[in-house]
């Protein structure tokens, strides 16, 4: 199998890739369009800012690569904001491939923003396996996607939340798998085996 992770200016590339070696995966770090075309599937990682990131993505043209790629493709935590269709962090237009709207989270007494930590998964479904159901992840994030008919798994902190999504060949989490431990070892290997 062959398995490109893009490159761009994301923050969490190389815990992704670490990830990837602990679970035996081989792997291209890359931004070229041919070898991210021919692979059998794509990890688009993120930390960072949405308008920002994708001003980068349009200047290197990988807006329009990543949204017609046919293979599956794994969008993680930024990753999986920029696969909706608007960010409301800097009023950033996205990639449209979800027709939602990132919304930032509100703050109320005795909870910080960004959700930063372990929180659970509930209501999985689709690509996610039923091991996953109550296990916890790792976030670290300010805004969050609404529950939606895509939703793969929810999360509450706030507000119910998809912490998981699926759209076709497109996938989407928006906690780190590549931080998560046993629980992120199996979101990755259900992405990698089951997709």
């Amino acid at each position: 199998m062959k398995l490109s992770i893009i490159k761009y200016n994301a923050g969490n590339i190389r815990s992704v890739a670490f990830a990837l070696e602990r679970l035996g995966v081989n792997f291209e770090i890359t931004d070229d369009h041919e070898k991210i075309r021919s692979a059998d599937k794509v990890i688009f990682p993120g930390v960072g800012e949405a308008s920002s990131t994708m001003k980068y993505l349009e200047e290197k043209k990988l807006d329009k690569l990543i949204v017609g790629l046919e293979q599956p493709v794994l969008g993680i935590c930024l990753g999986m904001q920029l696969m909706c269709r608007f960010s409301e962090e800097n009023a950033t237009p996205c990639l449209g491939i979800f027709d939602e709207t990132v919304k930032k989270f509100d703050s109320i007494a005795n909870e910080k923003i960004p959700h930063m930590g372990w929180n659970s998964l509930t209501q999985t479904k689709n690509w996610l396996s039923k091991e996953l159901e109550n296990q916890y992840v790792y976030f670290v994030h300010s805004y969050y996607v609404p529950q939606n008919p895509f939703t793969s798994a929810v999360t509450e902190y706030i507000i119910p939340f998809s912490s998981a999504m699926r759209k076709n060949n497109f996938y989407a989490v928006q906690f780190h798998p590549e931080k998560s431990a046993k629980a992120g070892a199996i979101v990755l290997e259900n992405f990698l085996k089951n997709s």
